[in-house]
Formats: C-alpha cells, structure tokens, sequence
C-alpha cells in the first residue's frame, strides 16, 4: 500500500476542480452589497426554474427551510408530523422545533423511503403534514404519497438535501408536493461554500408567508406581522457560488450515477443489498448498501484505505434526547439502521479509484466466504 492515497467518502477540492471561486465571489465584493440583494434574486430565480416550480424564497441553511415551511404551513405546537426515523433526525429536528410531534411510520425495505402502505393506515388521524425525505438521492415514491396525504387534505413537504436534480416523468425532485426544501451544504449534489437552504413551491401565498418568516415576519422594514419569524437568509456570496455550479449540476449527476451504476453491476451477485436505482430518479448524493457484518465490512475496506461511513445508525426514535416508546413497529428502519453502509461516489473520483472500491469490496465477500 505504499505511495497509496485513502479514497475518501467525498472531496470538496475533487468535486470543486475546474471552478474559479474568484470572480463570483470578486463580483459580490465589489458590489458592497451583501444580504437580499441581486445574486439573491437572480439564484432564486435560476433555481426555481431548474426545479419547475413557480417560488423559491432562499434561507440560511436547510434545516431552517424545513422548520419555516412547517411554520408555513401552519403545523401548530403538539400537531402531529408524519416522517420516517432513518433520515438522520433532520426533519425531526424541524418537527421539534415547532414544538410539533413527529408520527413515525415505517420504511420500503427496498429503497428505504416512506412507505406508502404504512402512511395509509395513519392518514385518518389527520395529522397536519408528512415529510418524504428523498433519501440517498433516491425519490421516494412520491407520486403515491402524494395521492393518499391529498384524499386527506394533508399537505405533503418534500426533503430534497440529498436530491438535487433527481427526476421522474419529467418532473424534479421539489416540484411534487405542496412545498419543498433543499439544503446546499458543501457536500451535497449542489453545494456552497457554507451553509445554505431553500424552500420551494407553486403556492404563491404560502410562498409570500415563508418569505416573510425568513426575515423576522415583517410584512415591511421593522414592522412585524406574522409570530413565529427568524433572521434566516442566504448571503450574497453563496447565492452566488450556487449560480455558478446550478448548470454543471446534472452534469454532476450523472457522473454520480455513473459510478452506481458500476458498483451495482460489480456487486449484483454479492450478499449486500444495493441501491433499488441508478435511472434519473436517482442522483448518487450517497451510495448506500445493506450487509450483514457492518463493523467487519467496513474495518476490511479501512485497511484497503477506503473510507465509509453511516447513514444514518441511530433511528430517530431511539435518539437519547427524544426517545419515547413508539406505538407502532419499526422493525424495518431499526434494521436498516444496523446495516446501511456508504461507499465513496462523488464527481471527480477516478476510473481507478472505483476499481480500487469494485476490488475490496469483492475481495471481502469472496474472502467470507
């Protein structure tokens, strides 16, 4: 292993190769004007467009997206909030801090999102809203969702983090439910250079009020006309680093499923289990697979120096600061939770960088045998 650099799990200054930071960011600096201002409004434009839908109010970071939309959608302190609990606690988070109640409902066991069988046999309680988190860079099976939250009069809120540019019958990731959030954390398929997040939606009303929550609940400087506002907006500098990238996005994305689709091949006779796509409906933010032997696994690809990591191990439910006794089953999130694993698949990782993952990983399963 001599001279061997480790594959990591993702790297900014790889995915970020060819881009001149500079200029953008030059652009902002010499304008002297940096909140709210043009890259702003041209970025939400510009992704409003690329996502087919009418709004985007742009905020500090996604996990604040998602708590506004809740707050936009009127989600009230111990209304309920249905969501799955092997998402990494992000919507949860944003549950909580509305002072709401999160109705955990199980997983497909196939592509690990929300379960629309499960949603249908709690629908009747009404809850106030259901977040699809789009896992993975897998669409959950939005379109089904979507038709029993609707029969209820239930307001569906997709997260997007981890799905920029995921697509099905022509229509993104963002622009199916009542309104969508995005984060654009570095490492997501559209980055910043720091935090950012947008909300998403074709409802102009619902638009105009998270805009106003972003900013304090004005309705004009300094006068507050809606509870519940915070100070939540994305920069200048990162509105315009996110335009620059915008077009290189799906780009990007195939790249991502370049490479998944390799792995699945070279793994299909494997005893994993591997992710349920690699069409467009699909973009690769991170390859999960199930195995058996999660800590053996990944200690064999450590000494190949192949990096890994969990997406996510502990399920929402059972996380130490909210745990409670869950009311319904979860067997099938618990045990995703215990053998998920993610293998590196990002842009810019080499031909010979996959061969070298393609060639521990199969190296460990023909050695356990």
């Amino acid at each position: 292993m001599l001279n061997v650099k480790t594959i990591p799990l993702f790297s900014a200054p790889i995915a970020n190769t060819g881009l001149d930071f500079l200029k953008p960011i030059e652009n902002v600096l010499n304008s002297h004007w940096y909140i709210l201002g043009e890259q702003v409004n041209k970025f939400e434009e510009e992704f409003s467009d690329y996502v087919g839908v009418q709004h985007c109010i742009s905020v500090a970071n996604g996990s604040d997206a998602l708590e506004l939309a809740l707050k936009g959608l009127g989600v009230q302190p111990n209304d309920r909030v249905v969501a799955v609990a092997n998402a990494g606690f992000y919507g949860s988070t944003a549950i909580h801090a509305v002072g709401a109640a999160p109705l955990y409902i199980e997983i497909d066991p196939v592509s690990l999102t929300l379960c629309p069988k499960s949603l249908s046999k709690v629908i009747d309680t009404k809850p106030s809203a259901v977040i699809v988190t789009h896992l993975y860079g897998q669409l959950a099976n939005i379109e089904e969702v979507i038709k029993i939250a609707s029969a209820a009069g239930v307001p569906v809120l997709e997260d997007c983090a981890q799905s920029h540019g995921a697509r099905r019958n022509g229509k993104q990731a963002g622009s199916f439910g009542t309104v969508a959030c995005f984060s654009f954390y570095p490492t997501k398929n559209l980055g910043a250079l720091g935090d950012g997040g947008a909300v998403v939606t074709n409802d102009s009303e619902l638009a105009a009020k998270i805009k106003q929550l972003r900013q304090y609940g004005w309705s004009q400087k300094y006068q507050v006309a809606i509870p519940g506002g915070r100070n939540s907006r994305l920069d200048e500098m990162q509105a315009a680093i996110l335009r620059m990238k915008l077009p290189h996005l799906d780009n990007w994305n195939a790249q991502r499923r370049s490479i998944a689709k390799r792995y699945n091949d070279a793994f299909s006779g494997l005893d994993m289990q591997l992710p349920s796509s690699v069409g467009e409906d699909y973009v690769g933010h991170l390859y999960v697979v199930r195995v058996k032997n999660r800590s053996a696994f990944a200690a064999a690809l450590k000494e190949q120096l192949i990096s890994t990591d969990i997406h996510y191990p502990i399920a929402d439910h059972n996380q130490p600061a909210y745990a409670a006794p869950q009311t319904t089953s979860l067997e099938e999130t618990e045990r995703a939770c215990e053998t998920v694993i993610s293998l590196p698949c990002f842009p810019g990782l080499t031909d010979e960088e996959v061969k070298r993952v393609i060639s521990a990983v199969t190296a460990y399963f023909f050695k356990e045998k």
